[in-house]
Formats: structure tokens, sequence, C-alpha cells
């Protein structure tokens, strides 16, 4: 059962629906969805790449798990935004996903904005939620989160998923600069060749629907 967090029209679910069996293909997924359960993360998902690019393994006849390089766990504290607390994560992390074949990266969405200036030269304030930090990843596909809880599967997905499931890659650019679209969407199309990326001069800002309530 899914429980339906961004847009609750039936051509949403059925997307989110496609989606959940497409990342069951994936033993990888499996195990983080099940495990990051028990490692007491507030407000937690997987998304991005890994998440992105099971899709697209799928959908090219690929191994569920080519040319991923790493599974992005964020969480969200606002409470406690130290290193040291995002590191007991990432430490614990090491032990829980030991036997995943490449790094499970654990980020605290709450502290981003205290290393976001350094490392890509742009100043942000703090986001308020792990689904408004979403909302600013760097494509529309990309713009995705999936958890379990209490038996059931949450996806977060600001943009939709219509790009995700029809392999669009689109600048999503609230934050992103044309040269990381282009690094990404270069690198990309030499791994899984039938994407249509979008030029980043034909695309338009995208504003992130509302929120469903539950």
């Amino acid at each position: 059962m899914t429980l339906h967090v961004m847009g609750s029209s039936d051509m949403a679910i059925a997307g989110e629906e496609q989606l959940l069996e497409i990342l069951d293909s994936n033993k990888s997924v499996r195990t983080i969805l099940e495990k990051a359960r028990e490692m007491d993360m507030p407000n937690w998902y997987l998304g991005a790449g890994g998440i992105v690019q099971t899709v697209w393994n799928l959908k090219h006849g690929f191994d569920p798990e080519n040319g991923i390089k790493d599974y992005d766990l964020v969480y969200y504290d606002a409470g406690d935004i130290s290193y040291e607390a995002e590191d007991r994560f990432i430490l614990r992390g090491e032990k829980f996903f030991k036997d995943i074949p490449v790094p499970v990266e654990i980020r605290n969405q709450a502290r981003v904005h205290l290393w976001y200036e350094k490392h890509f030269g742009k100043k942000i304030g703090q986001y308020g939620s792990a689904e408004e930090a979403m909302g600013t990843w760097p494509t529309t596909a990309t713009a995705v989160g999936v958890r379990r809880e209490n038996g059931r599967f949450r996806v977060c997905a600001p943009l939709g998923l219509d790009d995700l499931l029809g392999m669009i890659v689109r600048a999503n650019k609230a934050l992103i600069t044309e040269k990381i679209y282009r690094d990404k969407a270069d690198r990309w199309i030499k791994i899984w060749p039938n994407l249509k990326i979008i030029p980043w001069s034909q695309e338009q800002d995208r504003k992130m629907p509302g929120i469903d309530p539950i």
C-alpha cells in the first residue's frame, strides 16, 4: 500500500505504483528501505539518483543497479544541525548498509545551508523540511524520495513523476547551474542512451505544485 504525499489523482497514483514496482527489482533499494526504518532518522527518504537510475535501468533492459554510483539517504532534523549529530547517523549507516555494493550517503537536509555556499558558490537559507529540499534538487526526475513506514510506502515527488517515468532529463533551475546540469546530462546519456535530454536553453522554470493533505 502507498501513502501518497504529492498529488492524489488517479494518474499520479498509477505513476507511484509503477515506480514502486520498478524499485522492487533493485535488491539494494529494497534493503535500504527496510533497514533505514531501524535507524530512527526523522523524516527520512531514499531519493535522487539511486531511485531515478533504477527506473532508467529497467526501461533500458539493464541490470537494476547498472551505473549507480551511490544512494542518497536524507533526513530532516532542525533540532540538531551539528555535524556530530549527522555523523552519528553516517557511522550507523556504515554498519547497517555494509553489504550495499556502493556508498549510502546520509545527509541532514536541515543543515545543507551550512555547507552549500562553500561547495556550490551560492548562499541559501535553511530548508523547512526534507520535502522542501527535494523540490530544489537538480532535475525534475531526481526530485523524488521514497520511504517505508508502518508497512506502507510514502512517495514524495514535488515536481511529479512524469519526467522520471518518461526518461526525460529536465533542469530544475531552483539552484542548479547550467554547467552542473550539462555535466550530469553528458554523463547520464553515455550510460542510458535512450534518455531525452531537454537543453538548458529550452527549459522554462517549473514551480512546485501544492501539497495534498494526507
